[in-house]
């Protein structure tokens, strides 16, 4: 814990500034393009929802911008995979990070419910607008516009159409980018998080829709009278099976949010160092690579590199969550104590600057002062939050970097000293640990690591 926090501590000297600046500039693009996309949505919903993405991209920028920021003051992932000196270098790690991050982050965006405030925002500022068109219309006397407005997307041939082509842009991007100009990887960027987007929108549509037509089925119904009567037979069991759901909710409530962080981390830093792919001998798995040697060659080579492009998307996921089980319990432990210790200061800073300003008008005062009390408190703590979660993932891939060097030092020295160096280089392929200046070259041409305050400086 005292390493975590010396190492959190470096790293808000050195960078907090260029932290905070970033931080800010996210927040300001996810407003301006949430009013933007209002503005468009009111006119056309395909048009708003188009630019939404762009909206959640900017704060996951501003997210991986501050991680990369303060990438020089982790002292074991700079051990590992120092910061490359060329700006072109810490562009390119800058573009397919980006690319990495898009669908955890954008995953975690939705789960945590802040997907439906976006949407919730975007409706909003479309409505007005909608409704300030047709009144205004109405008073001039003239034709009312022809508004195409929705809140909600639906599955249908415009917006499969939408996913297939933002995910095939994003193929083509990966399989020819060392022949197109640079320029186009913010192209790819864009359609990365709109095939991710889109596709989010209609799952969440999805399991709602599901949600609610089981909850008027016949039979969940019988099911929660059971649930009543047993209660009142047997209150003590009862009572055990309520508290047991008290804990389990209040446990992964406590656990899901810093350990999601720390796996988005994961993904960031984890540009930077040899990754294993993911071992798949299940029997389903062996099978249909059987009955895939009786497609066409051709056919089964652009099957095999779509599958590849998919799935390389979860690699690094299951990277970072393996580190996290080996990094043991207590370390884990202590980083979510940390987190939960930040989380419970920032409310604490939000409630104390409340009451020192005292009783105002709801409408007139709060509705504006509620907005600034949230940023201000968010300026305080997120450079100290994204600092402890990086310093926690340091200190995870420290304790797996001395693991390593303690299973390479017993190993013996006899005539057999090859084939052990050998196996030390294995070991250090299965857990994910590179040598230093070894990069990995999973979701773009190039994955050498740097920070983006040089490159986009230069």
């Amino acid at each position: 814990m005292l390493t975590i926090l010396a190492s959190t501590g470096r790293v808000l000297l050195r960078h907090w500034p260029v932290m905070l600046a970033w931080f800010l500039a996210g927040r300001l693009v996810h407003y301006v393009g949430i009013e933007v996309a209002g503005y468009v949505g009111a006119w056309s919903s395909v048009g708003g929802f188009l630019i939404l993405p762009l909206a959640i991209l900017a704060r996951l920028i501003s997210f991986v911008a501050m991680f990369l920021v303060i990438r020089d003051g982790l002292r074991e992932l700079q051990g590992i995979a120092p910061v490359p000196d060329a700006a072109a270098e810490r562009r390119r790690t800058f573009v397919n990070t980006l690319l990495a991050s898009i669908l955890p982050f954008f995953a975690i965006y939705t789960a945590w419910g802040m997907l439906r405030d976006d949407v919730v925002d975007y409706t909003t500022k479309a409505l007005e607008v909608n409704s300030g068109v047709r009144f205004q219309a109405l008073v001039d006397g003239v034709e009312l516009p022809d508004l195409e407005f929705a809140n909600e997307l639906s599955l249908n041939m415009t917006t499969a159409l939408i996913i297939v082509g933002a995910y095939a842009g994003r193929w083509a991007w990966k399989r020819w980018s060392a022949k197109l100009p640079k320029a186009l990887s913010l192209v790819a960027v864009y359609f990365e998080a709109v095939w991710v987007c889109f596709s989010l929108f209609l799952i969440r549509i999805a399991f709602d829709a599901v949600g609610g037509w089981a909850d008027t089925r016949v039979g969940m119904q019988w099911v929660i009278q059971l649930r009543a009567w047993v209660g009142e037979q047997l209150r003590p069991v009862a009572w055990i099976w309520d508290g047991l759901e008290w804990f389990i909710g209040e446990v992964a409530g406590l656990l899901a949010e810093p350990l999601a962080w720390l796996a988005i981390a994961g993904v960031i830093y984890g540009q930077a160092i040899a990754a294993e792919k993911p071992w798949t001998n299940h029997r389903l798995f062996t099978r249909s690579q059987e009955r895939l040697k009786w497609v066409p060659s051709r056919a089964r080579r652009i099957l095999r590199e779509l599958g590849a492009d998919f799935t390389g998307r979860f690699t690094p996921i299951l990277n970072a969550i393996g580190l996290m089980w080996r990094a043991g319990p207590v370390l884990i432990a202590s980083f979510v104590l940390l987190y939960t210790v930040v989380l419970a200061g920032h409310g604490l800073l939000e409630f104390v600057i409340v009451r020192l300003l005292g009783p105002h008008d709801l409408f007139e005062f709060w509705g504006v002062a509620d907005v600034l009390i949230a940023l201000v408190a968010s300026l305080i703590f997120e450079p100290v939050r994204i600092s402890l979660v990086a310093a926690a993932y340091d200190r995870a891939l420290g304790a797996q970097r001395r693991h390593m060097d303690a299973v390479d030092a017993v190993a013996p020295t006899d005539a057999a000293a090859e084939q052990s160096a050998q196996g030390s280089i294995e070991n250090r392929a299965k857990y994910g640990i590179a040598s230093v200046g070894e990069t990995s070259t999973q979701n773009g041409p190039s994955a050498s690591s740097g920070t983006p305050n040089a490159s986009m400086s230069s």
